[in-house]
């Protein structure tokens, strides 16, 4: 299998299994023992491993949240705990959703130790919160192993979108408007704008994103991605709701 088939085949799969954790009850249950009102946890713990920086340094990693929506809950965030320590509180979380949603069928082991290895080769250009991420202590646990590698792949294939978005020209909320409009609300914009003949414009930003991504994943051989797509998938067939 060649890296671009391996990555059209397993782009939903990169981009729905690390946001698992993020949208979990669970997660935010412990958030708010922890002092966390609620997305500022998300805010908080995923861009903290950007440092203790202004927060329109958040808003350019997160790419596609409102300026304004960004520095209330990084703000609110700031006053519950330090950046480093909310980063590994968001580590944690991913980790403890690894204990209870991957398959003991899953060969977890080996999954963690083929994206480990694409993690551990990729470029980290215009990827700060990958690269942050990736600089966090990894798990001894394969199952926990695995989902934080694929949450950093995650965060590397967010951040090749991003970019491809930004330079085929859309706005964060016009590429919102084509792909997810109804998580606008949550991404802190007051609604969906028209999206008339930009559905082709998003469309060649997603087939640069799979290009970009392919060169991570020609660090494999194509047997490799063929064992990799069929992990990953698995896990995503696993876990979806």
């Amino acid at each position: 299998m060649d890296a671009l088939q391996a990555t059209t085949a397993t782009a939903d799969a990169v981009s729905a299994i690390g946001s698992h954790f993020m949208l979990d009850g669970g997660t935010y249950k412990a958030a708010a023992e922890l002092g966390f009102a609620g997305l500022d946890f998300y805010v908080r713990g995923r861009g903290g491993v950007l440092g203790e920086v202004d927060a329109d340094v958040v808003t350019a990693a997160l790419a596609f949240f409102a300026p304004d929506q960004v520095r209330s809950l990084w703000e609110a965030g700031r006053g519950v705990m330090p950046a480093a320590e909310a980063a590994t509180a968001f580590a944690a979380a991913c980790h403890r959703w690894a204990d209870r949603h991957v398959p003991e069928d899953l060969d977890a082991a080996r999954l963690a130790e083929l994206s480990g290895q694409v993690v551990a080769r990729a470029g980290v250009a215009c990827a700060p919160v990958f690269a942050g991420w990736r600089a966090l202590d990894v798990p001894s646990d394969p199952k926990r192993a695995a989902v934080h590698h694929m949450n950093a792949l995650r965060e590397l294939r967010f951040a090749l979108h991003a970019a491809a978005v930004t330079t085929a020209g859309l706005t964060p909320l016009q590429a919102m408007s084509v792909r997810s409009p109804h998580m606008i609300p949550l991404f802190g914009w007051a609604g969906p704008v028209d999206v008339e003949g930009l559905e082709p414009v998003w469309q060649g930003a997603e087939d640069r994103t799979n290009e970009a991504f392919s060169a991570v994943l020609g660090e494999l051989s194509d047997a490799e991605r063929a064992e990799l797509v069929d992990l990953v998938n698995a896990l995503h067939g696993a876990t979806k709701g």
